[in-house]
């Protein structure tokens, strides 16, 4: 098989091809229209009008239902996958066979396999998975410390994350059955996972999970949950998440990483800004997120910069996700034996 690199790449230019035209979609337009030196070139979906009007958020952008042939454009160098969990894998693969750098949603498949699979597909180009709380200046600036030797090896991990999303006007959809999303553990806990392998440097050993109903009983899964987790350096973590908070809008997230030389913490209540009900406000901690993964990723894209998730995260990340659900699913706590999913690299 012949890859082609297009000419654009050359230039400086990064030409993007957007899979998707959800939410999520929207959110990567706009950010990419934002980004200097990117042009989205096409926005494919498999509804055309959905795919027009995510289109229309970027200047020049077209819309197309042929998704093979929106990534094969020769003006697309790079490939941003947005569509449903179940669909990542498949786009990731041909847009990395064709020889186009990838970024992907969050959770980035539904299985190590689906995982590994991606992985060897984009190894001559690049895979970027869209872990925006990175990027959120606040978390950015805790990992910075830890990685300049702030507090010593972690030995305590407490990660607290509250948000709006189940109730009216949040998640109704795809989001909701389990066998397209993973479950909430996989895709929306991954956010907490990745913290988790990017803060300890190292996969996880034991997972236990619960759950319960905090407020949005309409909903047809639970809206909250605790995890506990085992490392395999022996850090203990515990996440509490819960997307039941009245506003669709609201946040509320503490971070506190205790270490063997000293104590790293960030609250969202110490954010500057307003909070009230009825009103919406960005914390200044989580601030243009997407742009800067939007930044980093042409970076990624042109040659600059290596991925910002590496291999070995993303695979403790969603085994740790995966762990979780099968946890609650199971009633009982999970191990996870990395060693079996390392690749063979002989």
């Amino acid at each position: 098989m012949t890859i082609s690199t297009p000419d654009r790449v050359m230039s400086g230019e990064v030409g993007v091809a957007v899979i998707g035209t959800g939410a999520i979609a929207r959110d990567h337009v706009r950010a990419l229209s934002a980004t200097s030196g990117v042009r989205v070139v096409v926005v494919a979906g498999s509804d055309l009008g959905r795919a027009q009007a995510v289109a229309s958020l970027a200047p020049g952008a077209r819309a197309s239902i042929d998704v093979e042939a929106s990534m094969n454009d020769p003006a697309v160098s790079a490939v941003d996958v947005c569509g449903h969990t179940a669909s990542h894998a498949r786009w990731t693969m041909a847009a990395g066979n064709a020889g186009r750098h990838v970024m992907v949603e969050k959770p980035v498949a539904l299985s190590i396999d689906e995982l590994e699979a991606m992985l060897t597909a984009t190894r001559s180009s690049s895979l970027l998975v869209g872990q925006t709380v990175r990027f959120q200046p606040a978390v950015a600036q805790l990992h910075e410390q830890h990685a300049a030797g702030a507090i010593g090896r972690p030995r305590l991990i407490h990660i607290q994350w509250y948000a709006g999303y189940a109730w009216p006007n949040g998640w109704r959809a795809w989001q909701l059955d389990r066998k397209a999303s993973g479950g909430h553990l996989v895709h929306n806990g991954t956010h907490a996972f990745d913290l988790l392998a990017w803060l300890t440097g190292c996969p996880g050993e034991r997972v236990f999970a619960r759950s319960f109903t905090g407020a949005a009983a309409q909903m047809p899964v639970p809206d909250s949950f605790q995890v506990t987790v085992r490392m395999a350096d022996g850090t203990l973590a515990v996440v509490e998440l819960s997307y039941a908070l009245r506003h669709p809008a609201d946040v509320l997230r503490r971070l506190v990483v205790i270490g063997e030389r000293g104590t790293l913490t960030h609250s969202t209540e110490d954010d500057r800004g307003l909070s009230a009900a009825n009103v919406t406000s960005v914390p200044t901690s989580v601030e243009n997120a997407f742009g800067r993964q939007m930044e980093h990723w042409a970076e990624v894209a042109r040659g600059a910069k290596e991925p910002t998730t590496t291999s070995c995260e993303l695979r403790a990340a969603l085994l740790l996700a995966l762990a979780a659900q099968q946890s609650l699913q199971r009633g009982e706590a999970v191990e996870i034996d990395s060693a079996a999913h390392e690749p063979d690299d002989s």
